[in-house]
């Protein structure tokens, strides 16, 4: 019987542990589109890389929209280096919550393209 308990309870809580990163990781919490000039794109990290960049959304740096790119995401993070110190337009999806070797942000680029 107590056997029975102890299986319940792990099973239990590994499909909720695999609920919540299955949500995480495939549910955005929104998509959206942000114009300005790219300021900053680096790889950065002790252990764990990985991209984080900026964009000035404003005067003289006044509005700056932080985010961070996937390592698989190899198109976009080269234009990213390509196009540094230029406005680019970043398309973008906002998680509920982030993993540390993921990025730092909620916010990650899925494609980026330079002004005219």
């Amino acid at each position: 019987m107590m056997r029975k308990i102890i299986l319940y309870i792990v099973l239990s809580l590994t499909l909720i542990t695999v609920g919540y990163f299955s949500f995480i990781y495939y549910v955005p919490y929104s998509e959206g589109v942000r114009s300005g000039e790219l300021i900053k794109i680096s790889h950065k990290g002790l252990i764990i890389k990985t991209w984080e960049g900026e964009l000035s959304q404003g005067i003289s740096g006044a509005q700056i929209f932080a985010f961070s790119v996937m390592e698989d995401e190899v198109v976009v993070i080269e234009n990213l280096k390509k196009w540094q110190g230029k406005k680019v337009t970043l398309e973008y999806e906002e998680r509920y919550k982030t993993f540390f070797w993921w990025g730092d942000t909620r916010y990650f680029v899925t494609k980026v393209s330079l002004e005219k």
